[in-house]
């Protein structure tokens, strides 16, 4: 039996196995459960095996390739429309092998170990913020239903729990007074938590040869810089620093037909947590650029003149992006005066 192309559809104990020779006949179907996955490839002369790019994927990409076969990640959004007839772990392994053997086909980039634990710490982080967003909005909105206007930013929220707790506002009952209490108390964890993802990532940061280069851009700090080289894997799977800012979601959306080109707002493929931060970078560099005579400032206030603040952002979002690509695919250093950026 020849194998040419395997679709493994992946799971947490059933996975299915659809495979096709040189001449894409199908030569095996099976279904393997999770603890027999391994020794079944090893066994396998070596082959291309598709896989969808989800939980796992990356742990059964290495364990895969170490046997000596030649892994491809596939978006899943590309393998929905390869599936035939109604939706089943059978019909996904098919649609997958179908999908990796397509020549024009985009595949995601295996992330390392040491990518995966980057990526756990910005979303453990992630869910920190999250959770402390959620108890200050219900802190304002509690306060409210009792006359008091809190303001949005977190340090007055902190003053103003602080004052209430202390007793220098009347009026308010003691279990009411005893709560908030306790709502300083988890705002006060949250915090001290949100602190210590903070200085992991710093620590990363000064570690990581390649954060410290693209570090040096104007918007680009050590959460996003570190957010960036976990997501992106190998920078050689985009052709170019375009494609790098189409894949993040920062070019604009098209729905073209008969030669007219129309063109909406940005696409906002992709992860949005790396948008955002490439975004909210941006705008601290609009903030800083009025009166500045770099090249880049100039090309800012250039843009501002004619366009929202908020399509400027994106805008040097996107072209920070291009940055990023060109510096970890050459090797390069930074130069904020480079006349090609920003002519």
């Amino acid at each position: 039996m020849q194998i040419n192309r395997i679709g493994l559809d992946l799971a947490k104990y059933v996975f299915e196995v659809h495979a096709v020779d040189d001449d894409d006949r199908v030569v095996l179907r099976k279904t393997l459960r999770r603890d027999s996955v391994a020794q079944f490839f090893a066994e396998l002369e070596s082959c291309i095996v598709g896989m969808e790019a989800c939980c796992g994927s990356h742990y059964w990409a290495r364990v895969l390739t170490d046997l000596g076969h030649e892994v491809r990640l596939i978006s899943p959004q590309f393998v929905k429309p390869y599936v035939k007839s109604n939706k089943n772990d059978r019909n996904d392994a098919e649609a997958i092998c179908e999908a990796v053997g397509r020549p024009s086909m985009r595949f995601v980039s295996p992330k390392s170990p040491e990518q995966l634990e980057i990526q756990a710490v910005h979303r453990i982080r992630q869910r920190v913020v999250a959770n402390r967003t959620r108890l200050v909005n219900q802190v304002r909105g509690l306060l409210g239903e009792h006359g008091i206007v809190a303001a949005r930013d977190i340090t007055r929220i902190r003053r103003t729990l602080n004052e209430i707790t202390d007793g220098q506002s009347g009026d308010l009952g003691e279990l009411f007074i005893e709560m908030l209490r306790d709502m300083r108390e988890e705002l006060a964890e949250l915090d001290t938590r949100l602190a210590g993802y903070n200085r992991r990532i710093r620590d990363l940061f000064r570690s990581n040869e390649m954060c410290q280069r693209i570090g040096q851009i104007e918007g680009i700090g050590p959460i996003t810089a570190t957010a960036l080289v976990a997501a992106v894997g190998n920078q050689s799977c985009f052709k170019n620093g375009r494609q790098f800012a189409a894949w993040l979601g920062l070019v604009p959306k098209q729905h073209s037909s008969g030669g007219k080109a129309r063109l909406f707002g940005i696409s906002k493929r992709s992860d949005r947590y790396l948008r955002t931060m490439l975004i909210h970078g941006a705008r601290a560099v609009l903030g800083r650029a009025a009166g500045k005579t770099d090249l880049r400032s100039q090309w800012i206030n250039r843009m501002r003149k004619r366009r929202h603040p908020n399509v400027v952002a994106v805008a040097l979002a996107n072209k920070n992006a291009r940055i990023v690509w060109s510096l970890l695919s050459r090797e390069q250093e930074y130069r904020s005066d480079h006349t090609v950026a920003y002519g």
